[in-house]
């Protein structure tokens, strides 16, 4: 499609994924595919568990059917293109579907990194304040919450995609890439990027930075209100409770920042493809089996669905 003057507009991508692993491509497909369907598995039976026993119906297991429902979307934003383009002789994505690819993957990342803070309140709420948890975390309070971690998440990725759409491509088209990311795609822009570098270091500073803080700030408090418990045996309950969210909260942020640091640049080594594929495909695998290994209530719930199913 050709513009004003003698300037060609770019209406499609080519996606190098991993092409340059052509001996281990059936491997890597085998692999990735196995992660997928664990990934969808695992989630939506911690969801269809915490909906299905009433004794779950708390605020924590409401945040985590939450969390499982985002990352099911999350890693379905970019893994099913990734394995379809791996027998592909030419892996393309339209400028379209490139930009809804990132807007949903944008959307999702950030509206669990709102949850993730959502959760680390309850968490605070819990230990510090157990005597008042039940009226301070109350139904209503949990759903807003919710609510405006999704709200926040779509906001700030309509804000990058109305940014997004307002660049211009004239080539090259290759993305050293398994997906539509935002670093990759500013490189190949041949029109002023500013303004959606500015508007992405904001919304970093908010989305990221701010919300670390706050998790930060609230586990600072949590663990003094865990060293002022004088059991051993009443430490190590309190410690567990939180100890799953700290481990996923820990994972999400290191891995992301690890990634968009390497990637700042806008390239894109093999190595930053494989870390890609760590914090958008395995870590919403790992989140499931984070919160269930430990999680004696969920065994609990595990034992009395396996209970009704032999009754029936």
């Amino acid at each position: 499609m050709t513009g004003g003057g003698n300037i060609t507009k770019i209406m499609h991508f080519i996606l190098l994924g991993f092409s340059d692993f052509p001996r281990i491509i059936v491997v890597l497909f085998v692999v990735f595919l196995v992660i997928y369907i664990l990934t969808l598995t695992w989630n939506l039976s911690l969801l269809i568990l915490i909906r299905m026993d009433s004794h779950l119906h708390t605020p924590m297991y409401f945040f985590l059917s939450n969390l499982s429902f985002i990352d099911i979307c999350y890693v379905t934003s970019t893994a099913p293109k990734m394995l379809y383009d791996f027998f592909q002789e030419r892996q393309t994505i339209t400028l379209v579907g490139c930009a809804v690819q990132y807007f949903v993957f944008s959307t999702m990342g950030l509206s669990e990194s709102c949850l993730m803070t959502a959760m680390a309140y309850d968490r605070y709420a819990a230990i510090c304040n157990p005597l008042l948890y039940s009226s301070v975390m109350s139904p209503a309070l949990c759903g807003r919450m919710v609510l405006g971690s999704y709200m926040a998440g779509l906001s700030a990725s309509i804000s990058q995609l109305c940014a997004m759409l307002q660049l211009q491509f004239c080539g090259p088209n290759v993305i050293n890439h398994f997906f539509c990311d935002l670093p990759q795609l500013l490189v190949l822009s041949c029109t002023d990027t500013f303004f959606v570098q500015l508007l992405t270091a904001v919304l970093t500073m908010i989305f990221g930075i701010i919300n670390a803080l706050v998790i930060m700030i609230s586990y600072v408090y949590i663990v003094i209100s865990i060293m002022k418990i004088t059991t051993a045996s009443g430490r190590s309950k309190a410690f567990n409770t939180c100890a799953s969210h700290l481990t996923a909260v820990t994972l999400f942020y290191t891995s992301s920042i690890f990634v968009y640091l390497s990637s700042s640049t806008g390239g894109s080594s093999s190595f930053d493809r494989f870390a890609s594929v760590f914090y958008t495909v395995v870590i919403p695998m790992l989140n499931p089996l984070i919160y269930s290994l430990r999680n004696k209530e969920i065994k609990d719930a595990l034992k009395r669905l396996q209970k009704k199913r032999q009754c029936c």
